[in-house]
């Protein structure tokens, strides 16, 4: 996948990943600049998790180098982790907490600039934000994801089967919000067996399982 006119933003080069002591996928390219968005697609087994938790900093890769507004990540991987929202199969919520408790412990964790509540409106729980969380179902539980999205404004987002459990509205929703982020300058990279029109999106399919 050319990387042509996308120095400066992030780029992945000849990576490679093992789980245990299975090759996943090897001599990987992308390059993403403002705007972007690159859709996982492949069987399950085929890396698209472990691939998103490589450039989230949560898994080493095999081989490869990976940089980011020019400069390779390695260099100062605290900053580039600070400009990642990364959602992936856990809802990190804890179960005795309100919903809107859950959300303001993770707004001060990462820094939040938006507020805990108009986060919440923005993905439809703000009728449950009194609730205990334990009470979600699995749909909301993905919402309340999507809402840790929106704390604090960040240019890379990497969402692992972002509609999981959501019905049609949530799925528009997921969508939308991404659509937004991209409009406003961001990129994505999302696995998802579900179809969403993206602007400016394109396609990565990984090997079949072994």
């Amino acid at each position: 996948m050319s990387g042509k006119g996308k120095e400066g933003g992030l780029v992945a080069t000849d990576i490679a990943c093992r789980r245990a002591e299975r090759l996943l996928f090897s001599a990987l390219n992308f390059a993403l600049g403002p705007g972007d968005a690159l859709m996982l697609r492949g069987p399950n087994g085929s890396g698209k998790s472990s691939l998103l938790r490589l450039l989230a900093g949560l898994l080493p890769a095999e081989s490869g180098s990976l940089s980011w507004r020019g400069q390779p990540v390695e260099k100062d991987r605290a900053a580039y982790r600070a400009d990642i929202a990364y959602l992936g199969h856990l809802d990190a919520l804890k179960p005795q907490l309100l919903v809107r408790e859950n959300l303001a412990f993770w707004a001060d964790l990462v820094g939040g600039t938006v507020g805990v509540d108009a986060a919440l409106a923005k993905v439809g729980l703000t009728p449950c934000a009194d609730f205990p969380a334990q009470h979600l179902s699995a749909g909301q539980r993905r919402r309340f994801g999507l809402a840790r999205l929106l704390l604090k404004p960040v240019p890379i987002w990497l969402l692992d089967e972002p509609t999981t459990a959501l019905d049609v509205a949530g799925v528009k929703l997921v969508t939308d919000l991404i659509a937004r982020h991209l409009a406003a300058g961001g990129l994505a990279i999302i696995s998802s067996h579900d179809q969403m029109a993206l602007p400016n999106a394109r396609t990565l399919t990984l090997g079949s399982a072994a």
